[in-house]
């Protein structure tokens, strides 16, 4: 759970109180100083955001904004600018590390159309690791968004490299890209990038509830946006007007292991609602699944099956000389011939050169725990009665 810190709750009081007393730009730096985030409204341009990294531009002012019932935020106006500060330390229940620190600085800027058709809250974040924003909407009705028009302009798209998969709400199961960020034509996140300069970053989100998920595009002008999936009539979301988005997050560093050490995502993701997290016991785990997206073993039963039990034995003993504590089994179970047809598994029964309770026995002298994976195929329906016959 999250641990408050006495000092920097009072820090966060008395900055919003300075806050309250006197007038304040649209700025916003990390606690270090190194990064800083601007803001600025135009009557032609709408609202836009732009990010330095030691006074270097990473990301030139690019679009904010929402489209719903045929509004955006062209033409709107910042009505106010609010800052506070935060540093607090917290404990995850798992993960790579085991306590957090959440310290930032944070922006609330207002925003509203001249004829009051929209109005919301742009909330920004500046951690020493990156920077990240969401929108705060307090409308009257409900709304239905056709489109997020966040932008991700990059300061130098020619020498500045990145690593993705493409833009694909089906599936990330994708082989990754090298290339430079000016020939990225979609791309999902993490959208990993290295500039000319040597910062490397990754675009990505955190907190994201009751609203889709976002892959990068280019539009029709050349710029890297933010692009949501789709419901089948098209719209993208159907909110209440009191909404709050999920955060657009930029982590930031100066080696690639910083991108793996940040705690931003986590930071920003909501607290944990499980109270007692005794039950959660991370591990490490080893299995048979990869050979098949390699090519060298396959899903069903015949002479390249992957879930065997001679190779179900070889694993747990893998495992079990190298500290592993559990071992993952894909395509053991009957109805992996149905894949790409009527996607009917059956949850329960294994393949007849999978022999379950031998398996079992074996990992249970050996001190192994078994993962059996199942596949639903997207035939979530299918899923529960499966279950309740046995």
């Amino acid at each position: 759970m999250k641990i408050p810190n006495p000092h920097a709750a009072f820090m966060a009081f008395a900055c919003a109180l300075f806050a309250a007393c006197s007038p304040q730009q649209p700025f916003i730096t990390s606690p270090d100083g190194r990064i800083a985030v601007s803001v600025e409204a135009d009557a032609g341009a709408g609202v836009t955001y732009a990010v330095t990294v030691d006074d270097k531009p990473l990301i030139l002012p690019s679009a904010m904004g929402l489209a719903a019932c045929g509004t955006s935020l062209q033409g709107a106006t910042i009505t106010g600018v609010w800052h506070s500060s935060h540093d607090g330390l917290w404990t995850a229940p798992w993960g790579e590390n085991k306590r957090h620190r959440n310290h930032y600085n944070e922006m609330s800027v207002a925003v509203r159309k001249p004829d009051k058709s929209m109005a919301f809250t742009l909330r920004f974040r500046a951690f020493d690791d990156g920077i990240a924003f969401r929108y705060e909407l307090a409308q009257p009705d409900s709304l239905a968004v056709t489109d997020e028009l966040t932008e991700f302009r990059f300061a130098d798209e020619g020498h500045t490299m990145s690593w993705s998969i493409p833009g694909n709400f089906e599936t990330y199961e994708l082989q990754y890209r090298e290339q430079p960020v000016a020939r990225i034509t979609d791309a999902n996140t993490p959208f990993t990038f290295r500039t000319g300069d040597g910062i490397f970053g990754a675009v990505h989100e955190a907190a994201l509830y009751d609203w889709p998920e976002m892959v990068l595009r280019r539009d029709s002008a050349g710029v890297l946006k933010a692009a949501l999936a789709p419901l089948p009539d098209g719209v993208k979301a159907y909110i209440p007007g009191r909404f709050t988005t999920p955060w657009r997050t930029i982590q930031i560093a100066d080696r690639a292991v910083g991108l793996i050490n940040s705690s931003l995502v986590l930071n920003l993701n909501e607290p944990s609602k499980i109270e007692d997290t005794s039950w959660i016991v991370p591990q490490k785990y080893v299995g048979v699944w990869w050979g098949m997206h390699l090519g060298t073993q396959v899903w069903t039963m015949g002479p390249r099956h992957g879930a065997t039990t001679r190779n179900a034995i070889r694993h747990i003993d893998f495992a079990a000389e190298n500290g592993i504590q559990g071992v993952l089994f894909e395509g053991w179970n009957k109805g992996w011939e149905n894949w790409g047809g009527n996607q009917q598994f059956d949850y329960l029964e294994p393949y007849a050169d999978f022999d379950l309770e031998r398996i079992a026995a074996y990992a249970r002298e050996k001190g192994v725990q078994l993962w059996m994976h199942n596949e639903t195929g997207g035939n979530i329906l299918s899923t529960k009665p499966s279950w309740k016959q046995r």
